[in-house]
């Protein structure tokens, strides 16, 4: 599946979303839920977690790509 996520402005109770060229489909699903000024707030261990991940060392670092796969082979996604 393929998913672009946007935060656009509504005009005159409309919307104009652009695609990437890259995007093809014939068909899409759209959903509009309204833009709260907070999406979402971290746990405690949340923030504990991302903390720790930003100080971790770039030799350890890997690629989203290789991030992805591993999910992928964890979960079966």
């Amino acid at each position: 599946m393929e998913a672009i996520r946007q935060t656009v402005k509504v005009k005159n109770h409309t919307i104009s979303i652009t695609l990437p060229d890259n995007f093809n489909a014939d068909e899409v699903e759209v959903i509009i839920l309204a833009k709260n000024d907070i999406d979402f707030q971290l746990s405690e261990s949340q923030i504990k977690l991302l903390d720790d991940r930003v100080n971790e060392p770039e030799s350890e670092y890997i690629k989203s790509s290789e991030s992805l796969n591993r999910i992928k082979e964890k979960y079966g996604f």
